[in-house]
């Protein structure tokens, strides 16, 4: 097995997934691809949260690629965590956890950033991160479409645009005021 972080989340999937329902059919490629883009010029610190973690997009994306940022991988079904749990210890990702639970039980304002793609519908994920993030803190929001406009509490900062298999992607950033 390789010791790139990515590659090994790339091959536990693959072995895993039919067994797993962790992604549709096809190539996982654009999985890979979406979470890159999704966390590339992030500059991720801290303390950060995937909500909905699945099969790992884009939380352990954003651990190998910032090792400086400790990322909890939020999944409630215990399936799926067991799936990340042995990806974070087999990719050696000192900087990742797994956390089987709902978002609910997780400490609020204590978080420098919070990612997700598609752990709920966008006003209700950025309501949630509202509550989750530190004064400070960034909300990325994947979308295909437009980004929405923040609510009360969260200000857009940056679009990172980007394409995945000929579709338009958007990593949208806001900052918690």
């Amino acid at each position: 097995m390789s010791t790139d972080p990515v590659a090994v989340h790339r091959e536990l999937l693959e072995s895993w997934r039919k067994a797993m329902d962790l992604v549709g059919p096809g190539p996982v490629d654009e999985h890979f691809a979406d979470a890159e883009g999704a966390v590339r010029g992030l500059g991720a610190r801290g303390r950060w949260l995937d909500l909905g973690s699945g099969a790992g997009f884009p939380g352990i994306m954003l651990a190998a690629r910032f090792p400086e940022a400790q990322v909890t991988l939020v999944e409630r079904r215990q399936k799926r965590a067991a799936f990340l749990e042995e990806v974070v210890a087999r990719a050696g990702l000192a900087n990742a956890r797994v956390f089987l639970g709902d978002s609910a039980d997780l400490d609020l304002a204590a978080w420098d950033g919070v990612v997700s793609r598609a752990y709920k519908p966008p006003p209700d994920y950025l309501a949630d991160a509202i509550e989750l993030l530190v004064p400070g803190g960034v909300a990325v929001l994947l979308t295909a479409g437009e980004a929405p406009a923040p609510p009360p509490g969260l200000e857009l900062f940056h679009v990172e645009r980007y394409v995945v298999e000929n579709k338009s992607r958007a990593s949208v950033r806001y900052q918690r005021g």
